[in-house]
């Protein structure tokens, strides 16, 4: 009891020293988070608590402060062995601190078990940051299997699928996310981003204003729009006359397209502002 004490009072302490723009603003499924504050461990002889201990761990990944965390997943197997969410944990933390080849071996070896989904939604994530779109997606994609409602998972699969340049197939997830976790701002983020790189910004524009993005991250996204679409290649239109990326230009109205989001998703996210409250 005395350590469950200590330790749920270091929590709160560390609440108020860990600084939160560490994580960074993020619009991606991907964030790596480099922690600014000093973490140290409680002191205390009694070490029989594992549920609290975990939570400790669990807290300061939250909190971004992922180096810390590794430093108290050795200290946790010392004490009371290894878990398969003890290295998952350590998998999560090793590759958003850029070792990840050690994160892809460990995301490996937990592909079945409990700890499966996750860990194919980490390994997803490595092969991504490593430019690997094909194993990426094919990762990413299991996790959403094992876990259909997950909209992180399903928004992460997204997100990677806009930055290999597959925008037709990144729809379903990114929609799907966004109707499971409307309030969430990195899956609204991504939505808006994959509305952009189809050409509709008025469609993006009311998805960003909806999701009340702030005008930071709406700017962010927009950057990020122009940065996918310049890695697009290009296309010859004519034997003399080459084509080049071109800024996402507003789609005609009544122009079908194949990357269309469900219209339940347009009703949710793409109604002007005074429309949608005077909505019920």
């Amino acid at each position: 009891m005395v350590y469950r004490a200590l330790v749920r009072r270091w929590i709160i302490a560390t609440l108020t020293c860990v600084v939160l723009a560490a994580c960074g603003k993020t619009l991606g499924g991907y964030p790596n988070h480099t922690p600014t504050a000093s973490l140290v461990a409680p002191s205390s002889g009694a070490h029989d608590d594992k549920t609290v201990y975990m939570d400790l761990i669990r807290q300061m990944q939250q909190q971004g402060a992922y180096y810390a965390s590794l430093a108290h997943i050795d200290a946790y197997r010392q004490r009371f062995g290894a878990t398969p969410e003890l290295r998952r944990r350590q998998a999560d933390a090793l590759r958003a601190t850029g070792q990840l080849d050690a994160a892809r071996t460990i995301y490996r070896s937990l592909l079945s078990g409990d700890q499966a989904a996750p860990a194919w939604h980490g390994l997803g994530l490595v092969e991504a940051q490593s430019g690997n779109g094909a194993a990426a997606d094919e990762a990413l994609l299991k996790a959403t299997e094992l876990e259909p409602v997950n909209a992180s998972y399903l928004s992460d699969l997204g997100y990677a699928r806009l930055c290999d340049g597959q925008t037709a197939i990144a729809k379903d997830p990114l929609a799907m996310a966004a109707e499971l976790d409307p309030t969430n701002a990195k899956v609204i983020a991504n939505l808006a981003l994959w509305a952009m790189l189809t050409g509709d910004t008025t469609r993006a524009d009311a998805i960003m204003q909806r999701g009340q993005l702030p005008a930071d991250s709406q700017n962010d996204v927009r950057r990020l729009a122009v940065q996918l679409a310049s890695r697009r290649p290009r296309v010859t239109t004519s034997v003399n006359t080459p084509s080049t990326p071109s800024a996402p230009t507003k789609k005609a109205a009544g122009t079908p397209t194949p990357t269309d989001v469900p219209a339940g998703m347009l009703q949710r996210f793409t109604t002007s502002a005074t429309a949608y409250e005077a909505q019920p």
